[in-house]
């Protein structure tokens, strides 16, 4: 088989259906797998790209990378972008940038193999199963860095793998990354008090005081998905986005557009949790669904009230995928409050190639001991979970 590697300078010039029959290959296709990751969505991705929160003004420009078969069928894909800057990867590299500098060097541009903004743990090298995967995954790293050569970028950066694509990139001689989030675990329950039950006592009494403080002042929380989210609610979640965020990171990533286009293109797999109190909605966060799991990604407030924010973003999503048959909950970067909510920890990845052989020499290092840290901070986390051990109440 031949293949043809080409270059989109952004989504419109990829077929919905074409890029999705790459990123969401299907149940039968991806057996025991997350077969819809709604961040690889042609939908997710082209309202970054439509809404402009991505593009050469926000320093993320879209150089996405295909593979063809001889008949011009798309047969895999990388979302990948040129990137002038490190903000918005939750994967830093801002000191290697800073060496880099230092030396002589010049760190940017990079490439960029992410979805922008969203720190979830999903397929990057878009690719079906089936007896060509593993070509299809060479020619793409193979288009990957001839564009790196093309563009002058000093390093490509593929961030929150799975183990197919981590495999895939470090056999190409790419060099591995490892860092943690917290995820909450389905073990089969069937209801919020099923799970309190896993718990050790102290914990389940801690979080019944956190729901019921959360709530104590009339506030009362609402989920909203599919026809049911309006433009009136865009408005009032973008308004807790936008003071939230700006407090937070100073310059928040996403636009209103990018709210109406992702309404437009997918409710249904978007969940508002809205919190109302004497009439208005006074916070919100917003998840994603795929198949077999939820995404926590934004939340916002204008008003402060003790345990909304663990009630909104943690308990409520907890609450949904138990409702919905959901059996893990992704609640985004970093966060070890998440460990006493009955979050676990888990290690993510990355994969990194980096053309200057003495900076190359001098991540690996970094990267080999920061593995082995991060390994050792997984264990001792989960050490301290607040389930029950044995008889433990």
């Amino acid at each position: 088989m031949t293949f043809q590697v080409k270059i989109a300078q952004g989504l419109k010039a990829v077929p919905a259906a074409a890029w999705d029959s790459c990123a969401l290959p299907g149940q039968e296709l991806n057996p025991g797998g997350e077969p819809f990751n709604p961040f690889v969505s042609h939908a997710f991705l082209s309202a970054l790209e439509d809404s402009g929160c991505v593009g050469p003004k926000t320093g993320w420009t879209p150089l996405h990378v295909l593979v063809e078969d001889k008949a011009g069928t798309l047969v895999g894909a990388t979302p990948c972008y040129l990137k002038s800057h490190s903000l918005g990867e939750y994967v830093f590299d801002h000191a290697w940038a800073d060496a880099y500098t230092r030396a002589g060097g010049h760190y940017y541009p990079k490439l960029q193999v992410a979805v922008p903004f969203t720190p979830v743990t999903g397929p990057r090298l878009l690719v079906p199963p089936g007896p060509q995967a593993v070509d299809i995954r060479a020619h793409l790293i193979a288009g990957l860095r001839a564009l790196r050569d093309q563009t002058g970028a000093s390093s490509i950066h593929a961030t929150f793998l799975q183990e197919a694509d981590i495999a895939a990139f470090t056999s190409n001689g790419f060099l591995r990354r490892d860092d943690q989030q917290f995820h909450w675990f389905n073990d089969d329950y069937e209801t919020f008090e099923d799970f309190l039950a896993a718990l050790a006592s102290r914990k389940r009494k801690a979080i019944r005081r956190e729901r019921r403080e959360a709530l104590a002042s009339g506030i009362t929380i609402e989920w909203l998905t599919g026809a049911a989210i309006t433009e009136a609610h865009w408005d009032a979640f973008f308004a807790f986005y936008m003071d939230t965020g700006s407090r937070k990171w100073g310059r928040p990533y996403l636009n209103r557009r990018f709210f109406s286009l992702i309404g437009e293109r997918m409710a249904d797999r978007v969940l508002l949790v809205m919190a109302k109190r004497e009439g208005r909605y006074i916070a919100g966060a917003i998840n994603f669904i795929g198949n077999k799991r939820l995404y926590g990604r934004n939340w916002g407030c204008i008003e402060d009230h003790p345990f909304l924010h663990f009630e909104v973003c943690y308990y409520q999503a907890i609450e949904f995928a138990i409702a919905h048959g959901l059996d893990r909950v992704e609640a985004g970067a970093q966060g070890e409050h998440k460990l006493a909510r009955g979050y676990r920890p888990v290690i993510t990845s990355s994969a990194h190639d980096i053309a200057d052989p003495g900076l190359r020499r001098a991540v690996k290092a970094y990267l080999d001991q920061e593995r082995r840290y991060v390994s050792e901070a997984v264990d001792e986390l989960a050490s301290a979970s607040p389930f029950r051990h044995g008889d433990e109440e």
